[in-house]
């Protein structure tokens, strides 16, 4: 069983950068891949980051936000830059066994998940 914890959550205003952190425990993190998701409020969550054998962005937030991962940490890392209200939302850490080519933005991949974080950006 993975423990997946969120932190790193706050508020900033647009333009502003912020960066969160996912650590895990209870499993072999190396063999995971890693995955970040967001939902605001009345939306629906949504794919925002993965890394696995390379990294996947949404565009969205393709060129502002980086997802990096040190294994040695157990730690994955949401960079967050040039941020815009509409960034606002709590994000949540996910963890799959899945690797190589997956559907890296499908949910259902993902069998843990953390408790989320919030991230408001304000205008």
């Amino acid at each position: 069983q993975v423990h997946l914890v969120e932190s790193g959550g706050g508020l900033v205003q647009a333009g502003g950068s912020l960066s969160v952190s996912c650590e895990a425990s209870g499993g072999t993190f190396i063999f995971y891949s890693m995955a970040w998701f967001r939902q605001a409020p009345g939306k629906e969550r949504e794919f925002v980051a993965a890394i696995g054998w390379r990294t996947y962005y949404a565009d969205s937030v393709k060129g502002r936000f980086t997802i990096s991962r040190d294994d040695a940490k157990n730690t994955v890392y949401l960079q967050m830059n040039s941020l815009k209200p509409e960034d606002t939302a709590v994000y949540y850490c996910a963890a799959t066994t899945y690797s190589g080519t997956y559907a890296y933005a499908r949910q259902q991949n993902y069998a843990y998940w953390g408790q989320g974080t919030q991230v408001t950006v304000s205008s």
